[in-house]
Protein backbone atom coordinates (compact mmCIF):
# COMPACT_ATOMS: atom_id res chain seq x y z
CA UNK A 1 0.00 0.00 0.00
CA UNK A 2 2.74 2.46 0.78
CA UNK A 3 4.59 1.76 -2.62
CA UNK A 4 0.74 2.44 -4.14
CA UNK A 5 0.59 5.90 -2.40
CA UNK A 6 4.09 7.45 -3.31
CA UNK A 7 3.20 6.15 -7.22
CA UNK A 8 0.17 8.27 -7.06
CA UNK A 9 2.20 11.08 -5.78
CA UNK A 10 4.64 10.76 -8.26
CA UNK A 11 1.93 10.20 -11.29
CA UNK A 12 2.18 12.09 -14.23
CA UNK A 13 0.46 12.65 -17.89
CA UNK A 14 2.41 10.66 -19.87
CA UNK A 15 3.07 12.41 -23.68
CA UNK A 16 1.53 8.46 -25.07
CA UNK A 17 -1.47 9.82 -23.12
CA UNK A 18 -1.59 13.34 -25.02
CA UNK A 19 -1.16 11.42 -28.57
CA UNK A 20 -3.91 9.08 -27.98
CA UNK A 21 -6.15 12.08 -27.05
CA UNK A 22 -5.92 13.82 -30.37
CA UNK A 23 -7.69 10.57 -32.08
CA UNK A 24 -10.51 11.80 -30.27
CA UNK A 25 -10.57 14.96 -31.86
CA UNK A 26 -10.28 13.46 -35.39
CA UNK A 27 -13.41 11.32 -34.44
CA UNK A 28 -15.11 14.02 -32.75
CA UNK A 29 -15.08 16.21 -35.81
CA UNK A 30 -16.29 13.19 -37.91
CA UNK A 31 -19.15 13.15 -35.68
CA UNK A 32 -20.37 16.20 -36.35
CA UNK A 33 -20.48 15.91 -39.82
CA UNK A 34 -23.45 14.03 -39.13
CA UNK A 35 -25.14 17.49 -38.23
CA UNK A 36 -24.98 18.59 -41.50
CA UNK A 37 -27.78 17.22 -43.36
CA UNK A 38 -30.88 19.68 -42.38
CA UNK A 39 -34.23 18.52 -42.93
CA UNK A 40 -37.40 21.22 -42.70
CA UNK A 41 -35.41 23.63 -40.87
CA UNK A 42 -32.97 21.65 -38.48
CA UNK A 43 -31.04 18.68 -38.30
CA UNK A 44 -32.68 15.49 -39.50
CA UNK A 45 -34.01 13.67 -36.47
CA UNK A 46 -32.41 10.23 -36.96
CA UNK A 47 -28.99 11.90 -37.99
CA UNK A 48 -29.20 14.43 -34.69
CA UNK A 49 -29.84 10.72 -32.54
CA UNK A 50 -26.75 9.31 -34.00
CA UNK A 51 -24.40 12.09 -33.35
CA UNK A 52 -25.67 12.24 -29.80
CA UNK A 53 -25.44 8.39 -29.14
CA UNK A 54 -21.62 8.61 -31.36
CA UNK A 55 -20.47 11.46 -29.59
CA UNK A 56 -21.27 9.84 -25.82
CA UNK A 57 -19.54 6.25 -26.82
CA UNK A 58 -16.40 8.40 -27.72
CA UNK A 59 -16.63 10.65 -24.80
CA UNK A 60 -16.80 6.93 -22.78
CA UNK A 61 -14.26 5.41 -24.42
CA UNK A 62 -12.52 8.22 -23.09
CA UNK A 63 -13.13 7.85 -19.53
CA UNK A 64 -12.98 4.06 -19.46
CA UNK A 65 -8.87 4.26 -20.56
CA UNK A 66 -8.50 7.15 -18.85
CA UNK A 67 -9.19 5.61 -15.56
CA UNK A 68 -7.39 2.48 -15.82
CA UNK A 69 -4.17 4.10 -16.44
CA UNK A 70 -4.63 6.42 -13.58
CA UNK A 71 -5.05 2.94 -11.58
CA UNK A 72 -2.89 0.73 -13.13
CA UNK A 73 -1.05 2.63 -15.68
CA UNK A 74 2.59 2.42 -16.04
CA UNK A 75 3.93 3.56 -19.25
CA UNK A 76 5.29 0.62 -20.24
CA UNK A 77 5.42 -1.48 -23.22
CA UNK A 78 1.88 -3.17 -22.44
CA UNK A 79 0.34 0.25 -21.86
CA UNK A 80 1.50 1.39 -25.15
CA UNK A 81 0.30 -1.34 -27.10
CA UNK A 82 -3.18 -0.97 -25.87
CA UNK A 83 -3.92 2.26 -26.46
CA UNK A 84 -2.54 2.18 -30.00
CA UNK A 85 -4.51 -0.55 -30.76
CA UNK A 86 -7.25 1.55 -29.62
CA UNK A 87 -6.21 4.28 -31.59
CA UNK A 88 -6.65 1.92 -34.37
CA UNK A 89 -9.85 0.67 -33.87
CA UNK A 90 -10.74 4.01 -33.52
CA UNK A 91 -9.66 4.96 -36.82
CA UNK A 92 -12.33 2.35 -37.75
CA UNK A 93 -15.22 3.99 -35.63
CA UNK A 94 -14.52 7.00 -37.54
CA UNK A 95 -14.79 5.60 -40.95
CA UNK A 96 -17.60 3.79 -39.83
CA UNK A 97 -19.53 7.40 -39.87
CA UNK A 98 -21.45 8.02 -42.77
CA UNK A 99 -24.63 9.68 -43.97
CA UNK A 100 -26.50 6.80 -42.80
CA UNK A 101 -24.77 7.23 -39.35
CA UNK A 102 -22.97 3.60 -38.56
CA UNK A 103 -21.87 0.67 -40.31
CA UNK A 104 -21.21 -2.69 -38.98
CA UNK A 105 -17.51 -1.73 -38.95
CA UNK A 106 -18.60 0.61 -36.29
CA UNK A 107 -20.43 -1.69 -34.00
CA UNK A 108 -17.50 -3.67 -34.09
CA UNK A 109 -14.53 -1.59 -33.38
CA UNK A 110 -16.62 0.03 -30.75
CA UNK A 111 -16.83 -3.74 -29.18
CA UNK A 112 -13.69 -4.05 -29.82
CA UNK A 113 -12.26 -1.24 -27.53
CA UNK A 114 -14.52 -2.12 -25.25
CA UNK A 115 -13.22 -5.60 -24.60
CA UNK A 116 -9.35 -4.25 -25.21
CA UNK A 117 -10.02 -2.13 -22.16
CA UNK A 118 -11.48 -5.02 -19.96
CA UNK A 119 -8.81 -7.34 -21.33
CA UNK A 120 -6.38 -4.45 -19.47
CA UNK A 121 -8.32 -5.18 -16.24
CA UNK A 122 -8.24 -8.80 -16.64
CA UNK A 123 -4.52 -9.03 -16.50
CA UNK A 124 -4.54 -6.95 -13.38
CA UNK A 125 -6.38 -9.42 -11.54
CA UNK A 126 -3.28 -11.97 -10.73
CA UNK A 127 -1.38 -8.51 -9.62
CA UNK A 128 -3.53 -8.38 -6.57
CA UNK A 129 -4.70 -11.67 -5.82
CA UNK A 130 -3.86 -10.47 -2.22
CA UNK A 131 -6.00 -7.39 -1.93
CA UNK A 132 -9.71 -8.45 -2.29
CA UNK A 133 -10.99 -4.86 -2.28
CA UNK A 134 -8.97 -4.27 -5.60
CA UNK A 135 -10.43 -7.39 -6.87
CA UNK A 136 -13.98 -6.34 -5.64
CA UNK A 137 -13.57 -3.30 -8.32
CA UNK A 138 -11.44 -4.89 -11.28
CA UNK A 139 -14.43 -7.52 -11.70
CA UNK A 140 -16.70 -4.72 -11.36
CA UNK A 141 -15.13 -2.66 -13.95
CA UNK A 142 -14.84 -6.21 -16.33
CA UNK A 143 -18.23 -6.24 -16.03
CA UNK A 144 -18.92 -2.47 -17.28
CA UNK A 145 -17.04 -3.39 -20.63
CA UNK A 146 -17.75 -6.89 -21.04
CA UNK A 147 -21.29 -5.83 -20.85
CA UNK A 148 -21.24 -3.07 -22.64
CA UNK A 149 -19.04 -4.62 -25.19
CA UNK A 150 -21.73 -7.82 -25.79
CA UNK A 151 -24.96 -5.24 -25.94
CA UNK A 152 -22.88 -3.09 -29.06
CA UNK A 153 -22.96 -6.16 -30.63
CA UNK A 154 -26.43 -6.80 -30.26
CA UNK A 155 -26.91 -3.92 -32.91
CA UNK A 156 -25.41 -5.80 -35.60
CA UNK A 157 -28.37 -7.78 -36.99
CA UNK A 158 -30.17 -4.34 -37.12
CA UNK A 159 -27.76 -2.32 -38.73
CA UNK A 160 -29.50 0.53 -41.02
CA UNK A 161 -33.08 -0.19 -38.37
CA UNK A 162 -34.04 2.55 -36.00
CA UNK A 163 -33.66 -0.40 -33.50
CA UNK A 164 -29.57 -0.46 -33.93
CA UNK A 165 -29.46 3.16 -32.46
CA UNK A 166 -32.03 2.23 -29.68
CA UNK A 167 -29.86 -0.68 -28.97
CA UNK A 168 -26.32 1.50 -28.97
CA UNK A 169 -28.44 4.15 -26.69
CA UNK A 170 -29.04 1.17 -24.02
CA UNK A 171 -25.48 0.24 -24.35
CA UNK A 172 -24.05 3.62 -23.43
CA UNK A 173 -27.15 3.84 -20.66
CA UNK A 174 -25.39 0.50 -19.20
CA UNK A 175 -21.94 1.96 -19.09
CA UNK A 176 -23.33 4.80 -17.29
CA UNK A 177 -25.53 3.25 -14.58
CA UNK A 178 -22.85 0.44 -14.04
CA UNK A 179 -20.22 3.50 -13.50
CA UNK A 180 -22.49 5.25 -11.08
CA UNK A 181 -23.47 2.14 -9.00
CA UNK A 182 -19.53 0.67 -9.19
CA UNK A 183 -18.65 4.36 -7.66
CA UNK A 184 -21.28 4.35 -4.48
CA UNK A 185 -19.38 1.05 -3.95
CA UNK A 186 -15.60 2.12 -4.22
CA UNK A 187 -15.23 4.45 -1.13
CA UNK A 188 -13.25 7.55 -1.34
CA UNK A 189 -9.82 6.26 -0.10
CA UNK A 190 -9.78 3.92 -2.98
CA UNK A 191 -6.58 3.07 -2.93
CA UNK A 192 -4.17 3.27 -6.15
CA UNK A 193 -6.45 6.60 -7.39
CA UNK A 194 -4.58 9.88 -8.26
CA UNK A 195 -7.32 12.12 -8.47
CA UNK A 196 -5.16 14.76 -9.35
CA UNK A 197 -4.29 12.92 -12.12
CA UNK A 198 -7.82 12.48 -13.15
CA UNK A 199 -8.21 16.18 -13.07
CA UNK A 200 -5.21 16.71 -15.30
CA UNK A 201 -6.53 14.60 -17.85
CA UNK A 202 -10.04 15.75 -17.60
CA UNK A 203 -8.79 19.42 -17.79
CA UNK A 204 -6.55 18.33 -21.27
CA UNK A 205 -9.42 16.64 -22.83
CA UNK A 206 -11.42 19.92 -22.11
CA UNK A 207 -8.54 22.22 -23.59
CA UNK A 208 -8.65 19.91 -26.57
CA UNK A 209 -12.32 20.26 -27.27
CA UNK A 210 -11.70 24.05 -27.14
CA UNK A 211 -9.12 23.52 -29.64
CA UNK A 212 -12.33 21.93 -31.68
CA UNK A 213 -14.44 24.91 -31.20
CA UNK A 214 -11.17 27.26 -31.91
CA UNK A 215 -11.63 26.20 -35.55
CA UNK A 216 -14.82 26.25 -35.87
CA UNK A 217 -14.85 29.62 -34.48
CA UNK A 218 -12.32 30.59 -37.45
CA UNK A 219 -15.47 30.31 -39.78
CA UNK A 220 -16.47 33.90 -38.33
CA UNK A 221 -13.46 35.61 -39.69
CA UNK A 222 -13.75 34.39 -43.38
CA UNK A 223 -14.10 36.90 -46.05
CA UNK A 224 -14.00 40.67 -47.01
CA UNK A 225 -13.66 43.35 -43.90
CA UNK A 226 -16.42 45.05 -42.46
CA UNK A 227 -17.61 46.24 -39.71
CA UNK A 228 -20.40 43.69 -39.45
CA UNK A 229 -18.38 40.44 -40.09
CA UNK A 230 -15.95 42.50 -37.40
CA UNK A 231 -18.72 42.29 -35.05
CA UNK A 232 -19.63 38.72 -35.29
CA UNK A 233 -16.47 37.29 -35.17
CA UNK A 234 -15.36 39.47 -32.26
CA UNK A 235 -18.30 38.59 -30.37
CA UNK A 236 -17.76 34.74 -31.34
CA UNK A 237 -13.89 34.98 -30.36
CA UNK A 238 -15.28 36.55 -26.37
CA UNK A 239 -17.77 33.38 -26.52
CA UNK A 240 -15.04 30.75 -26.71
CA UNK A 241 -12.71 32.72 -24.49
CA UNK A 242 -15.68 33.12 -21.82
CA UNK A 243 -16.45 29.71 -21.48
CA UNK A 244 -12.33 28.73 -21.53
CA UNK A 245 -11.93 30.94 -18.52
CA UNK A 246 -15.25 29.74 -16.58
CA UNK A 247 -13.53 26.43 -16.55
CA UNK A 248 -10.04 27.66 -15.92
CA UNK A 249 -11.11 29.30 -12.89
CA UNK A 250 -13.15 26.62 -11.50
CA UNK A 251 -10.08 24.18 -12.29
CA UNK A 252 -7.09 26.23 -10.98
CA UNK A 253 -8.94 27.69 -8.39
CA UNK A 254 -12.05 26.32 -6.95
CA UNK A 255 -11.13 22.20 -7.81
CA UNK A 256 -9.52 20.00 -4.65
CA UNK A 257 -7.33 18.20 -6.72
CA UNK A 258 -5.77 16.66 -3.52
CA UNK A 259 -9.10 15.78 -2.54
CA UNK A 260 -9.51 11.90 -1.67
CA UNK A 261 -12.32 10.66 -4.57
CA UNK A 262 -12.64 7.95 -6.27
CA UNK A 263 -13.19 10.04 -9.44
CA UNK A 264 -16.06 8.29 -11.33
CA UNK A 265 -18.30 10.88 -10.52
CA UNK A 266 -15.81 13.70 -11.45
CA UNK A 267 -14.90 11.99 -14.93
CA UNK A 268 -18.64 11.67 -15.29
CA UNK A 269 -19.39 15.44 -15.04
CA UNK A 270 -17.15 16.05 -17.98
CA UNK A 271 -18.91 13.56 -20.17
CA UNK A 272 -21.50 15.86 -19.75
CA UNK A 273 -19.41 18.97 -19.34
CA UNK A 274 -17.48 17.61 -23.03
CA UNK A 275 -20.82 16.72 -24.70
CA UNK A 276 -22.02 19.87 -24.11
CA UNK A 277 -19.17 21.85 -25.88
CA UNK A 278 -19.27 20.01 -28.51
CA UNK A 279 -22.78 20.74 -28.96
CA UNK A 280 -21.91 24.64 -27.99
CA UNK A 281 -19.15 24.30 -31.65
CA UNK A 282 -22.26 22.77 -33.28
CA UNK A 283 -24.46 26.06 -32.54
CA UNK A 284 -22.08 28.51 -33.11
CA UNK A 285 -22.14 26.55 -36.67
CA UNK A 286 -25.56 26.66 -36.84
CA UNK A 287 -25.69 30.03 -35.99
CA UNK A 288 -24.21 30.89 -39.48
CA UNK A 289 -26.18 28.47 -41.18
CA UNK A 290 -29.56 30.15 -42.63
CA UNK A 291 -31.03 27.24 -44.16
CA UNK A 292 -31.57 26.24 -39.77
CA UNK A 293 -34.62 27.75 -39.09
CA UNK A 294 -34.52 30.35 -36.22
CA UNK A 295 -36.12 28.69 -33.62
CA UNK A 296 -34.41 25.40 -33.08
CA UNK A 297 -30.84 26.78 -33.59
CA UNK A 298 -31.63 29.19 -30.53
CA UNK A 299 -32.89 26.50 -28.56
CA UNK A 300 -30.05 24.29 -29.03
CA UNK A 301 -27.40 27.28 -27.94
CA UNK A 302 -29.44 27.71 -25.22
CA UNK A 303 -29.51 24.42 -23.83
CA UNK A 304 -25.91 23.54 -25.03
CA UNK A 305 -24.88 26.80 -22.96
CA UNK A 306 -27.16 25.82 -19.60
CA UNK A 307 -25.46 22.07 -20.03
CA UNK A 308 -22.41 23.62 -19.78
CA UNK A 309 -22.81 25.55 -16.40
CA UNK A 310 -24.86 23.17 -15.20
CA UNK A 311 -22.00 21.21 -15.41
CA UNK A 312 -19.41 23.39 -14.27
CA UNK A 313 -21.74 24.08 -10.87
CA UNK A 314 -21.66 20.18 -10.04
CA UNK A 315 -18.05 20.12 -10.17
CA UNK A 316 -18.31 22.06 -6.98
CA UNK A 317 -19.04 18.84 -4.95
CA UNK A 318 -15.08 18.87 -5.50
CA UNK A 319 -14.22 22.04 -4.02
CA UNK A 320 -11.90 22.67 -1.72
CA UNK A 321 -13.61 26.70 -0.32
CA UNK A 322 -17.03 26.27 1.67
CA UNK A 323 -18.39 29.37 -0.21
CA UNK A 324 -19.00 27.78 -3.51
CA UNK A 325 -21.56 25.65 -2.53
CA UNK A 326 -23.85 27.66 -1.29
CA UNK A 327 -27.23 28.89 -1.61
CA UNK A 328 -26.38 32.68 -2.98
CA UNK A 329 -24.25 31.41 -5.07
CA UNK A 330 -27.20 28.56 -6.65
CA UNK A 331 -29.08 31.02 -7.00
CA UNK A 332 -27.45 33.54 -8.79
CA UNK A 333 -26.40 31.15 -11.64
CA UNK A 334 -30.10 30.27 -11.99
CA UNK A 335 -31.22 33.81 -12.56
CA UNK A 336 -28.32 34.49 -14.89
CA UNK A 337 -29.74 31.65 -16.67
CA UNK A 338 -33.43 32.79 -16.33
CA UNK A 339 -32.58 36.10 -17.83
CA UNK A 340 -30.33 34.39 -20.43
CA UNK A 341 -32.72 32.09 -21.98
CA UNK A 342 -36.04 34.60 -21.80
CA UNK A 343 -33.73 37.50 -23.62
CA UNK A 344 -32.54 35.23 -26.20
CA UNK A 345 -35.74 33.95 -27.18
CA UNK A 346 -37.26 37.58 -26.63
CA UNK A 347 -34.48 38.62 -29.42
CA UNK A 348 -34.36 35.42 -31.61
CA UNK A 349 -34.84 37.62 -34.37
CA UNK A 350 -31.89 40.02 -33.82
CA UNK A 351 -28.94 38.39 -34.61
CA UNK A 352 -26.60 40.94 -33.04
CA UNK A 353 -28.20 41.12 -29.78
CA UNK A 354 -28.92 37.50 -29.45
CA UNK A 355 -25.11 36.80 -29.38
CA UNK A 356 -24.35 40.30 -27.28
CA UNK A 357 -26.71 38.40 -24.96
CA UNK A 358 -24.50 35.10 -25.29
CA UNK A 359 -21.36 37.16 -24.39
CA UNK A 360 -22.82 39.28 -21.27
CA UNK A 361 -24.37 35.96 -20.02
CA UNK A 362 -21.11 33.80 -20.36
CA UNK A 363 -18.83 36.73 -19.12
CA UNK A 364 -21.27 37.47 -16.15
CA UNK A 365 -21.24 33.40 -15.21
CA UNK A 366 -17.38 33.95 -15.05
CA UNK A 367 -17.33 37.07 -12.61
CA UNK A 368 -19.75 34.86 -10.39
CA UNK A 369 -17.72 31.42 -10.27
CA UNK A 370 -14.59 33.85 -9.71
CA UNK A 371 -16.01 35.79 -6.84
CA UNK A 372 -17.29 33.32 -5.40
CA UNK A 373 -13.70 32.00 -5.07
CA UNK A 374 -12.55 35.24 -3.94
CA UNK A 375 -15.22 36.12 -1.70
CA UNK A 376 -13.56 37.45 2.11
CA UNK A 377 -15.49 34.67 4.06
CA UNK A 378 -14.00 31.63 1.93
CA UNK A 379 -12.80 28.91 4.23
CA UNK A 380 -10.90 25.62 3.04
CA UNK A 381 -13.01 22.93 4.31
Amino acid sequence: MLKELISQKEKKVEYVELIYDLIFVYIIGRNNTLLQTISNGFIDGGKFMAYIISTLAVIQIWNYTTYYINIYGRNGIRDHVFLFINMLLIYFMAEGINENWATYQYHIAWSLILVNIGVQYAIELRNHKSNEYALRRIRRLMLTLFGEAAIVLLALPFYGQTVSGIVSAAAILFGIVSTTLAGRKNCACSGGVDFAHLTERAMLYVVFTFGEMIIVTASYFEGGFSANGAYFAVMAFLIVVGLFLSYEVMYDRIIDREMQSNGLHYMFIHIILIFSLNNITAALEFMRNTEVQLIPKTLFLIFSFLLYYASLISLGRYSKLTCVRNRKFYAVMCALAVSFTALMLLMREIMWANILISVIYIFAAVAVIYFSWKRADCKIK
